[in-house]
């Protein structure tokens, strides 16, 4: 799929293509203009791919969206983000008829129309570009899903607690130089 590694930037206008990943951060392409930059780790950035909208029954990812919106404006540019309330709601009903209406806000419709009018320009949008690639075998044929699970696996696999996974934090200069504990054990 094209759209895999497009990112949204916080504080920044515009989407941005991953193009690769530095030590102290990523190399960015600008998706409209091209133009490649570099961000730091502490920028706050939103994978496209993981963002979803809400409907009534559950969470439907951006891109399905993005194919609705596609399919009915023909792959053609959708209404201008600065539409009217009236005319954005329209617009996500066409597109995501269940949405919740109560948790998708005028704001995030908006978000929505720009970020598709975005990509459309910037030609991401095409009936190519919502397919999904499938894993080939040496001889060009789809390859078949192999589960690798077996009886003896399936009985260790016993529910477990899950454990939360902690992201990691860098110290930051103001934390190496706190003074340490002075707390001593007497005895």
């Amino acid at each position: 799929m094209l759209l895999e590694k497009i990112i949204s930037i916080s504080g920044k206008p515009g989407l941005y293509k991953l193009v690769s990943q530095l030590r102290s951060g990523f190399i960015i392409e600008d998706v409209t203009n091209k133009k490649k930059v570099s961000i730091g780790n502490s920028s706050q950035v939103s994978l496209l791919d993981n963002i979803a909208m809400f409907t009534f029954d559950k969470e439907v990812p951006l891109f399905e969206v993005f194919e609705n919106i596609a399919k009915n404006y023909d792959y053609k540019e959708a209404i201008p983000h600065k539409s009217s309330d009236a005319e954005l709601k329209e617009f996500m009903t066409a597109s995501l008829p269940n949405y919740d209406t109560e948790r998708v806000y005028a704001s995030d419709i908006k978000k929505l129309a720009q970020w598709y009018n975005i990509l459309q320009k910037a030609g991401y949008i095409t009936p190519e570009s919502f397919v999904k690639a499938e894993p080939e075998t040496l001889d060009g044929e789809p390859a078949e899903e192999v589960s690798l699970e077996t009886e003896a696996t399936k009985k260790s696999a016993a529910p477990k607690a899950e454990k939360a996974v902690a992201p990691k934090v860098k110290a930051t200069a103001a934390a190496k130089a706190a003074p340490k504990s002075t707390h001593t054990k007497k005895g």
